[in-house]
């Protein structure tokens, strides 16, 4: 079995606690939508990151109230470059899994859609890695 990463990524509207913390789950509600297979407990780890200026939650807090318990799961700072995407948080996901890299759908949700325009769709903001829905 082959480990595999999802991406995604969301923006926020504010600072707070109970925005970061929605917006998590739904870009991870999200995630699970758009790949059906991918199972909690088949995930090896999560790696969260969040723009300089979002410091009220960590993202893994919001996994974890969805029940992601045994997950290892890490957040850290992204990489602070001129002019780059504000108030967003990005995720990647290690999934162990015997599908192939084609069938993974990646998420990126509102105004993160910029950051991978290849793989973000206008309408639904989710597509695999081939760019097809």
């Amino acid at each position: 079995m082959a480990i595999r990463a999802i991406r995604g990524a969301i923006t926020v509207s504010e600072n707070s606690e109970a925005e970061i913390l929605a917006a998590t789950r739904v870009l991870l509600e999200a995630i699970q939508k758009a790949n059906p297979a991918m199972a909690v407990e088949d995930l090896a780890s999560a790696w969260f990151t969040a723009t300089a200026d979002l410091d009220a939650a960590y993202p893994a807090k919001a996994a974890r109230q969805m029940g992601w318990t045994d997950l290892a799961m890490l957040c850290a700072q992204e990489m602070q470059v001129r002019g780059s995407l504000k108030s967003c948080i990005r995720v990647l996901l290690h999934w162990n899994t015997d599908l192939p890299v084609s069938a993974l759908k990646h998420v990126y949700l509102r105004e993160a859609g910029s950051l991978r325009p290849d793989w973000a769709d206008p309408e639904e903001s989710i597509i695999n890695n081939r760019g097809v829905l």
